[in-house]
């Protein structure tokens, strides 16, 4: 019964994603060491589960372990500068050889469709193609990439048509030149170029590396663009970290609202990026997506869902939608992505320089992440802003969270005397009160 109750207020907790994220166009690129690893089957699940949902997907992957074996074959050393790989023509031969294996293994996993499996009648089709046009590096710090090439054009009008049929795209490194000659590309810089000119909603780089940390060793959890290039001017990150924080940047700039890095060692990182709060990666955006601000009349849904069920349990006084409404003026929100995670309202008494801080709620999921903490300062500033010098809270259950931060215990007749008036005695609320 417990595991059932657990599983409904999951699918209850993803549905904002879901319906969010319906129609959307994500293109999700992974490395050659993922399939060194084994993780593709896996991948091709919940990238299947992704496309059952709704979303566009368009995949890009990379090569470069695989190239490395068939230059090994060959007994040819391969040659890098600056991360990028110097292709001559025997590189050349073994990117176009590695290529064709990845689709032919690529192609087989989305073709699973066992009874009893995740992609059990899930019967897609990835289509692959000449949809990436290439021109040449060119010499670059005096070294010449000969074969090496960077990104010209992405047939964006075919992809778009082949995905609105319900088709899935598989790109490779690997790009044409109108001349018929074929470039070795960068995963990075072919899935950097479909996002912008797809326009695509998400980018998400199934990474090889790590999650990011800064300097002092805290997770880089999510970034604006500016910050995430701040952080790679620090010059701190390993190579292979700030070659995908470089490529997030680019893509930010060319209007991509989302770009993730997220480790492939994680299973289902994807699916845990995408659809919980804080996800398992590293998120750079166009702006901040978590943001704490007074409410409008638009949060007023999102406040009766965090609220209601603390409402049904006897945590908080019951609220209808219309008194919510008439009063959201009081109310902050914090939100992440359009998500209401949290809330609080402030009760101004300005005769008494005293203001009650009331319904302070954060979502379940994020409770131990210091949401409620923050909104407190919030609601504390804002207090001061309105010229009061103390804020009080009457609880049931919370008290000790409240004495933890400076509040201290006591009595009804300390309220102002139009509170005191409306003080519950059925519900016996404690009294608090923190001086500002």
């Amino acid at each position: 019964m417990e595991n059932s109750v657990q599983f409904v207020q999951w699918l209850r907790s993803v549905a904002p994603y879901i319906h969010a994220f319906r129609g959307k166009t994500f293109v999700v690129a992974f490395p050659g060491e993922l399939v060194v690893a084994g993780a593709l089957p896996v991948l091709a699940q919940d990238l299947s589960l992704l496309h059952a949902l709704g979303i566009k997907i368009v995949i890009v992957h990379g090569s470069r372990p695989q190239v490395a074996e068939q230059l090994a074959l060959r007994n040819v050393e391969g040659r890098f500068h600056n991360g990028i790989r110097i292709t001559d023509t025997a590189a050349l031969e073994c990117s176009k050889e590695a290529a064709g294996e990845l689709r032919l293994d690529i192609e087989a996993a989305f073709s699973q469709g066992l009874p009893n499996t995740p992609m059990a009648h899930s019967a897609i089709r990835i289509i692959s193609g000449n949809f990436v046009t290439a021109k040449p590096i060119g010499i670059v710090d005096g070294i010449d990439f000969q074969l090496t090439g960077t990104t010209r054009k992405i047939a964006y009008d075919t992809i778009s048509n082949i995905l609105d049929s319900g088709n899935l795209i598989l790109l490779s490194p690997l790009g044409f030149s109108p001349t018929g000659e074929a470039f070795n590309l960068t995963m990075e810089d072919v899935a950097v170029s479909a996002a912008t000119a797809l326009r695509a909603d998400k980018l998400i780089f199934i990474s090889e590396t790590a999650m990011m940390t800064d300097q002092d060793g805290d997770e880089i959890r999510e970034l604006s663009y500016k910050q995430a290039e701040a952080e790679l001017s620090a010059q701190y990150l390993a190579p292979e970290s700030a070659f995908y924080l470089e490529h997030a940047i680019k893509a930010s700039r060319g209007g991509v609202p989302r770009i993730h890095i997220v480790p492939y060692k994680i299973d289902g990182s994807a699916l845990l990026e995408l659809f919980t709060h804080d996800g398992v990666g590293t998120m750079v955006s166009t702006e901040n997506l978590e943001s704490l601000r007074e409410a409008t009349v638009e949060d007023v849904g999102g406040i009766i869902k965090l609220i209601e069920p603390l409402e049904a349990d006897g945590t908080l006084v019951k609220r209808g939608r219309e008194l919510l409404e008439r009063e959201i003026n009081y109310f902050s929100v914090i939100e992440h992505d359009g998500v209401i995670f949290g809330c609080a309202a402030l009760y101004p008494f300005p005769f008494d320089k005293m203001g009650e801080m009331a319904c302070l709620t954060v979502n379940p999921e994020v409770q131990s992440q210091g949401d409620g903490e923050r909104i407190l300062k919030h609601m504390e500033k804002r207090a001061r802003r309105a010229g009061l010098h103390s804020l009080f809270v009457l609880t049931t259950r919370t008290a000790h969270w409240f004495l933890k931060r400076g509040f201290v215990q006591a009595t009804v007749d300390d309220l102002p005397k139009d509170r005191q008036k409306m003080y519950n005695w059925q519900r016996k609320s404690l009294v608090l009160i923190k001086q500002l």
